[in-house]
């Protein structure tokens, strides 16, 4: 298994609240504002859009590639560090 980011560390740390997107692992200033500017302002949305296919990683990484242009690394850290929080605190 890879190693953890500190962002993704520091994100599945703590609950969500009105964390913006891009402290997603995996998200950042780039994908963050594509996502931004098609509604996903806040980590919470994007958790929407996870959870809605019932955490499946295929469907998620595509949603992700399709709606921001994500690559396949910034996919995985992304998925990883939802289902890591989800683990967590859902």
């Amino acid at each position: 298994m890879s190693s953890t980011s500190q962002k993704h560390k520091e994100f599945v740390a703590e609950p969500m609240g009105e964390k913006l997107v891009n402290a997603l692992a995996g998200i950042g200033e780039v994908l963050g504002k594509r996502l931004e500017e098609k509604g996903f302002d806040k980590a919470y949305v994007v958790l929407g859009q996870f959870l809605v296919p019932k955490k499946d990683e295929e469907l998620f990484r595509d949603w992700l590639k399709d709606t921001c242009g994500a690559n396949v690394k910034q996919q995985g850290d992304c998925y990883g560090c939802l289902r890591e929080w989800c683990d967590s605190f859902l």
